[in-house]
């Protein structure tokens, strides 16, 4: 177990007790350690203040501190490793206070272990590791704050919005890949939501027709039925489903004040994953879609223009649905001319989170044929996988495919 000292995030400690942590952690692996801190500090970026003390310990070097460290508001404990985890964390609960809420991390994937682990023992929950920091931000924000809100926002599907820095540098693709690997490789209930009322190209590229438009649900100025929005969503493989509307240039969006969130309302509750493949035009729609998206991710190609669109996106702030910072991809890094990854990461004073190298031949296999045509292997699957679980997908058990 180290000696490090206690990390004072920003804001104040939401605590009764003025020398109580927030959270305090004691885990295995140099990785989760890693992530518990980013994601903590991602949540005081955002306004839910924390004090934290992330350690590495085993589960018993959890029990041997809580023998003589005052408690904390949450205690994160690690039983990788452990040959008896239930003896263990009984032993745990003999040395804490009840009110303290118990996060278990473990590498076991065990329905009946983490059944005895919630009820048998108290915990609020187990996370199966890796952990990732949209993890962490779902897990510890409604513990932290006590908010209801925060916690009503994590429940049903997640909605994920990917914007593009600028136009043509593929952040379609890459939601398009996305929503592919969710729904058709991983057997995850999803829906790709195509947010341009008037130049939307996903049900061309997967060859659909719509049996209700997106449009047609903005504009229509009846009273929004929820099973007609879940019913206009089209199917195109395996658990995927697709909403969107055919190319009109034409075609201007007048959707009422409300509207995109009653529509996202009504998927939230059928599909795991709503994937929003949202440009950045100053439509009513598209505002509210970005108000009501758990989590960001910036696409942005290595060039001048693609890093000052990315900075003026990040000075979005984030509402209060979403704890976690958005995700950074860079598209095409080491494109000839272009930027380097070390300058891009200078001007935005962060780290790339994902970065897709310049892939001419995997792109255009996404769109063999003028229709998308799914991931493949190699690096570019690899690179979505990781996407993947930045925004909430848990690889867990295997769901067999429908």
């Amino acid at each position: 177990m180290s000696d490090s000292q206690p990390s004072r995030a920003a804001g104040a400690n939401r605590t009764g007790r003025p020398d109580q942590l927030t959270v305090l952690g004691f885990v295995t692996d140099s990785a989760s350690e890693t992530v518990l801190r980013d994601g903590l500090n991602d949540l005081a970026q955002s306004g839910i203040g924390n004090t934290c003390d992330i350690r590495r310990g085993s589960a018993k070097s959890t029990i041997a501190a809580m023998m003589r460290m005052p408690a904390p508001q949450i205690l994160v404990v690690d039983i990788a490793g452990d040959d008896r985890p239930l003896q263990t964390l009984g032993e745990l609960c003999d040395v804490i206070e009840p009110s303290v809420s118990v996060l278990v991390l473990g590498d076991i994937d065990d329905v009946e272990l983490y059944r005895s682990i919630n009820r048998r023992i108290g915990a609020v929950d187990y996370i199966f590791k890796p952990i990732t920091r949209e993890m962490v931000a779902r897990y510890f924000a409604s513990l932290i704050t006590n908010n209801g809100h925060v916690a009503d926002s994590t429940r049903g599907g997640r909605v994920i919005a990917v914007t593009g820095a600028r136009g043509g540098i593929g952040a379609s693709s890459i939601a398009f890949a996305l929503a592919w690997f969710l729904g058709v490789d991983s057997n995850r209930h999803t829906l790709l939501l195509d947010a341009d009322p008037s130049i939307g190209v996903a049900l061309e590229q997967f060859a659909v027709e719509p049996r209700t438009s997106l449009r047609d649900l903005l504009d229509d100025d009846a009273p929004l039925d929820p099973e007609r929005v879940v019913e206009a969503a089209v199917p195109v493989q395996n658990r995927l489903y697709l909403l969107g509307s055919p190319p009109n240039p034409g075609a201007e969006a007048a959707a009422r004040v409300g509207r995109a969130r009653q529509i996202i309302d009504a998927l939230r509750f059928r599909f795991n994953f709503v994937i929003v493949d949202l440009p950045v035009l100053p439509v009513q729609s598209q505002r509210e879609l970005l108000e009501l998206t758990h989590h960001r991710v910036i696409v942005l190609d290595p060039s001048i223009g693609g890093l000052r669109d990315t900075l003026r996106l990040l000075a979005i702030p984030n509402n209060p649905g979403q704890p976690q910072r958005p995700t950074i991809v860079l598209n095409r890094e080491g494109r000839p001319g272009g930027l380097k990854r070390k300058h891009i990461e200078d001007a935005l004073k962060r780290k790339v989170d994902i970065a897709i190298s310049e892939l001419p031949k995997p792109f255009a296999a996404l769109v063999a044929g003028g229709r998308f045509a799914g991931v493949g292997k190699g690096p570019l699957l690899r690179s979505i996988h990781d996407l993947s679980r930045e925004v909430g997908f848990e690889v867990g058990r295997k769901v067999e495919r429908a």
